[in-house]
C-alpha cells in the first residue's frame, strides 16, 4: 500500500501522516518512513543534532500497525490505550529509513494488542506491546 491507499482508511493527515508504504501479509505488518530532514519534530529535537523522538517512533509503529486493522477502521478512530515495554535501542536521524514490524497478538472487541518494532539498518531502534481502541466517529 502506498500514501495514497493508507489514507482510504487511516485518518491521519500531514503533517501526521507517518507511514510511507505498508505491505500486510500472513498477519505481519511491514511498513516503511523515511525520514526526511525537514518535519516539525525535529525542529527543536535538537538543533544541530536532529534526533526523531521517541514519542514520535512509538507513533510510526502505531500508525504502522494500523494497517493490519484497516478492515475495522472505517467510521472509527484508532487511538492508543497503552504502551508496555517501550524499549529505545539507537537514535533515528535525518535520512534513515525506518523498518516497522507489527503483528497483532490478541484482540477484545476493538481493542488490538501489537507487538512492534522498528529498525534502521537492521538496527533496532525501537520495540513494544502496543494496545489501540477503535472509538466510533461522531
Amino acid at each position: 500500500m502506498n500514501r495514497d491507499e493508507i489514507k482510504t482508511f487511516l485518518p491521519h493527515r500531514e503533517p501526521m501522516l507517518l507511514v510511507d508504504d505498508s505491505e500486510v501479509s500472513d498477519g505481519v505488518a511491514i511498513a516503511h518512513y523515511h525520514v526526511r530532514g525537514d518535519e516539525y519534530f525535529l525542529q527543536g529535537h535538537f538543533p544541530g543534532n536532529p534526533v526523531v523522538p521517541g514519542v514520535i517512533l512509538c507513533e510510526i509503529m502505531g500508525q504502522s500497525c494500523c494497517t493490519l486493522i484497516k478492515d475495522d477502521l472505517p467510521g472509527r478512530t484508532p487511538f492508543y490505550a497503552g504502551l508496555n515495554e517501550v524499549r529505545f535501542k539507537r537514535p533515528v536521524r535525518p535520512g534513515d529509513t525506518i523498518t516497522i514490524e507489527g503483528r497483532i497478538t490478541d484482540r477484545r472487541g476493538l481493542i488490538f494488542f501489537v507487538d512492534a518494532k522498528a529498525t534502521v539498518d537492521g538496527q533496532l531502534a525501537c520495540k513494544g506491546k502496543l494496545m489501540f481502541s477503535l472509538i466510533d466517529n461522531k
